[in-house]
C-alpha cells in the first residue's frame, strides 16, 4: 500500500483523485487546501490530516519523512500558477508528483522541472485523462490504419458556460490560469497532438478572456478549433434545453462522441503510474508549448481555416468593444 498527500483538496477535481486512491487500494494519509469546505474527505480517508497553512503541511510532510513514513506520492490539484511549486516541494520531499492539467504554464518551466527531476530519484506524472478514454483509443487506432499520406479535416469546439463567479476567480486572469485556452483547453490539444502528430503551424483569431478560437496545421490534420466560456457562444438548441456545455469533435466530417466515459479516467490513470507506466513531463511538454503560444500571439492576423462559430463571437466582442474592433482573419482555402 502506497500513501499519499493531496494538495488542492478544496477543488473541483480533487475527489477524483481520492476516488483514484481509494480504488487503487492506497491511502490518503494528508491533504492542504486554504478553503476548509472539504467534507468530501470524509467519503474516502476520514482519517487524513488536514491543513489550511501551507507552512504547517510541509512541517507534516517533513516530520513524516524524518521519521521513516515519507509519503510515497503527492497529488497536485492546486490552482494552474501553483503547480510549478508543488511538484518541486514533492520532489524536495522525496515524493513522486502527481499533477492535474496544465503541467506548467510557460516551456521554461518544463526545461526547469525536467533538470530537477533528472536530480532526484522521483518522477513527476501528469494527469491527460483524454489519452486513456476508450473513444479516443480506438479513433487513434483508426487513424493509425489510415494511408501515412491522408490528412485530416478537424473541426474542434468546446464551450461551457461559467457564472458570474468566474469573474472574481483564479481562473479569470491568465496569469494564473493561462486563461482559457490553457484553463479549459489543454487536455484537448494534447489529444489533437497524440492522435495527429506534432503542430507544424498555429493562428490564433479569437484571443479574449472568454473565448479563444484559431487554426492548426499538425502532420496529419487541419484543425479550426473554439473554446468558450461565455454562455451566448452556445449553439441555440443547446441554451433552449437549458445546457451549459457544448462539445464537439468532428474528423472529416464524422462526429466523435465522448460526452461520457471520464468517471473512472483518473482511477485508470493512476493504475497505470502505479505499474510503473504514466504520463511524464516530455508529454505534457507539446501542449504546454502550444498554449504558450494561443495565449501570447496576436490575433486576427496571418491564415487559416475558421471556425463555424467564430463569426458570432466575433460580432459579440466587437458589439462589446466597439473603440478597439477585432480584424477578421484572412481565410485559406485546405491546401
Amino acid at each position: 500500500m502506497k500513501t499519499f498527500a493531496l494538495i488542492g483538496a478544496a477543488g473541483y477535481v480533487a475527489p477524483r483523485h481520492m476516488r483514484a486512491i481509494r480504488d487503487t487500494g492506497n491511502r490518503l494519509v494528508a491533504a492542504l487546501d486554504p478553503n476548509d469546505s472539504v467534507g468530501i474527505i470524509d467519503s474516502y480517508f476520514p482519517d487524513a490530516d488536514f491543513f489550511t497553512q501551507f507552512e504547517r503541511f510541509d512541517r507534516h510532510i517533513d516530520k513524516q519523512r524524518r521519521k521513516g513514513a515519507a509519503v510515497d506520492y503527492i497529488s497536485i490539484c492546486s490552482p494552474n500558477y501553483l503547480h510549478d511549486s508543488h511538484v518541486r516541494f514533492a520532489l524536495r520531499s522525496r515524493a513522486h508528483a502527481i499533477c492535474e492539467k496544465p503541467l506548467v504554464l510557460t516551456p521554461w518551466n518544463v526545461d526547469a522541472l525536467e533538470e530537477i527531476e533528472a536530480e532526484s530519484d522521483r518522477r513527476v506524472y501528469t494527469v491527460l485523462q483524454l489519452r486513456q478514454h476508450p473513444t479516443m483509443i480506438a479513433a487513434r487506432e483508426r487513424l493509425a490504419a489510415a494511408p501515412k499520406h491522408k490528412r485530416f479535416d478537424v473541426v474542434l469546439t468546446y464551450i461551457t458556460a461559467r457564472g458570474k463567479w468566474y469573474g472574481t476567480s483564479w481562473k479569470n486572469e491568465p496569469e494564473k490560469s493561462g486563461g482559457v485556452g490553457t484553463n479549459i483547453g489543454v487536455h484537448f490539444f494534447d489529444i489533437l497532438i497524440w492522435l495527429f502528430g506534432e503542430v507544424l503551424d498555429s493562428v490564433v483569431h479569437l484571443n479574449a478572456r472568454d473565448v479563444n478560437a484559431g487554426y492548426l496545421e499538425l502532420e496529419r490534420a487541419r484543425v479550426s478549433w473554439f473554446l468558450s466560456i461565455n454562455r451566448e457562444d452556445l449553439p441555440d438548441e443547446v441554451r433552449i434545453a437549458g445546457k451549459r456545455t457544448y462539445r464537439a469533435l468532428a474528423i472529416d466530417g464524422r462526429e466523435i462522441e465522448f460526452s461520457d466515459g471520464f468517471e473512472d479516467l483518473h482511477t485508470q490513470t493512476y493504475r497505470e503510474i502505479l505499474a510503473g507506466g504514466g504520463f511524464g513531463i516530455a508529454d505534457a511538454r507539446p501542449a504546454v508549448e502550444l498554449t504558450h503560444q494561443i495565449r501570447t500571439a496576436p490575433a486576427g492576423v496571418g491564415a487559416g481555416l475558421v471556425h463555424p462559430f467564430y463569426e458570432q463571437a466575433f460580432k459579440r466582442l466587437n458589439a462589446a468593444d466597439r473603440h478597439r474592433p477585432i480584424s477578421y482573419p484572412r481565410l485559406r482555402a485546405h491546401g
